[in-house]
């Protein structure tokens, strides 16, 4: 399978921004990522510090994965896909009950947001060859 220098430079910049997207869960903008834990979830402080903090050390795992497993790399885009549309709902939760985190403080701003989360899946579909992979499965 074809794979370009184009799409490993756009690899590794997608694991890092995970990477450092992690470590924010864990540390800097921990009340930020709460923000964005769906509200129909249950609302105990605790648990939503345990969903940030659980998906700060997922992302922070999947940004190493896109750097350093290169053999695995279509998996990794995969499982990072998923990700991506797992976390979605959070995105939903902000927008539909009017959040402000991230510097999104108006309707507006938290609605284009949510465009966002497909080219985020894409990007790590293609990223890691994972896009063409999936092509050719269900192209036979």
């Amino acid at each position: 399978m074809k794979y370009t220098t184009t799409q490993s430079v756009f690899r590794i910049i997608l694991g890092t921004l995970m990477a450092i997207a992690g470590v924010g869960h864990l540390t800097f903008q921990r009340q930020e990522f709460q923000a964005q834990v769906p509200r129909w979830l249950p609302d105990s402080a605790a648990f939503m510090d345990f969903v940030v903090l659980a998906s700060g050390v997922t992302e922070i795992l999947l940004g190493l994965a896109m750097i350093f497993l290169t053999k695995h790399r279509i998996k990794v885009g995969l499982i990072l896909a998923l990700f991506f549309v797992l976390i979605f709902p959070g995105n939903i939760s902000q927008y539909t009950n009017g959040i402000d985190a991230f510097g999104l403080d108006t309707d507006q701003k938290r609605l284009i947001r949510l465009f966002f989360q497909p080219v985020l899946i894409l990007w790590a579909l293609w990223s890691t060859g994972a896009l063409t992979y999936l092509k050719n499965r269900f192209k036979k």
